[in-house]
């Protein structure tokens, strides 16, 4: 791994060894941290931060969730993530906020300090190379996600990532893509870090938030713009079985953007490629930056 030279930690563009933490900072050990994933794209206007301020409003309210006073406002933690860009010399980034309990008392209710920093990298397909083209083979995992009222599954809250962690390290050992998860009721929920749509007689389909899944910047982009394109957007809960039965089906999040899933556990999705469906809203979504859809809604924000 090749880290960046800089990071923005504490309200300061520092070198990236020196953003240190503490081995008993309450984040460490009881997962009490916030966090953002955001990626930035080179446009005909320049570089810009996709939906940048909807990311970090988000931040701020998971923070909400978990009674962590955040001490930068929106406006603030915008700026650093711009500096942090711009010293990294990155034409293209994915940005990483997080504001997290830092050293104080030892118990869980304790009173800490909440830190933040906020990494700036080059990433390219999470999910791996040409998956973006080829589309990825998933699995259903035998971990579900958390029930209604135990870990609020609206907040982007790091302790939540545990239970993603099973779903992909599951999928990974098994030889597949990404895992999905059902939701305590048995129903469909979403992949370990992304969420999903699925494509019957040209319309999506998407499960609802109270399946316990995180309400994504990506996945409300891609509502939009479907309807937008005259597209069908459905959303609703759904049985496993229809992974088997749908036309198409493709996942989506700020990391892995708009990845195709071509077949679960063995069996084709559809023609066993990506459909032209999912090939639509990818080229809807990517046109933002190209200039090929208009930015309607102000989501482009320049570096």
């Amino acid at each position: 791994m090749n880290y960046p030279e800089h990071i923005w930690h504490n309200g300061q563009v520092k070198p990236w060894a020196e953003a240190t933490v503490h081995v008993m900072a309450h984040g460490l050990h009881y997962g009490s941290s916030v966090f953002e994933g955001i990626r930035s794209y080179a446009t005909p206007q320049g570089q810009s931060i996709f939906r940048l301020t909807d990311h970090l409003q988000r931040l701020h309210a998971s923070a909400k969730i978990y009674d962590m006073p955040v001490p930068y406002d929106v406006q603030a933690l915008a700026k650093g993530c711009r500096d942090v860009i711009r010293a990294n010399g990155l034409e293209r980034a994915y940005l990483r906020p997080i504001a997290y309990r830092g050293l104080g008392g030892f118990g869980l209710s304790a009173e800490t300090p909440v830190d933040v920093a906020i990494a700036a990298w080059h990433m390219g397909p999470y999910l791996g190379p040409d998956v973006l083209e080829a589309g990825i083979d998933a699995c259903v995992s035998s971990w579900q996600r958390f029930a209604p009222n135990t870990i609020p599954a609206g907040a982007k809250a790091g302790g939540n990532y545990l239970s993603g962690q099973l779903v992909a390290r599951e999928a990974r050992r098994l030889g597949f893509g990404e895992g999905i998860a059902l939701a305590s009721t048995g129903l469909l929920s979403e992949g370990a870090g992304e969420n999903l749509f699925l494509v019957f007689k040209g319309a999506l389909h998407t499960t609802p938030v109270s399946a316990a899944l995180l309400n994504g910047i990506t996945r409300d982009s891609i509502m939009v713009l479907a309807r937008e394109a005259g597209l069908e957007v459905v959303e609703r809960d759904m049985p496993r079985e229809y992974l088997y039965l749908c036309d198409e089906l493709f996942m989506c999040g700020t990391a892995a953007e708009i990845t195709p899933i071509r077949s679960v556990d063995g069996r084709p999705v559809g023609t066993g490629k990506p459909g032209p469906v999912t090939r639509r809203i990818q080229d809807l979504f990517f046109g933002l930056f190209d200039g090929a859809t208009p930015d309607k809604h102000g989501w482009l924000e320049r570096v």
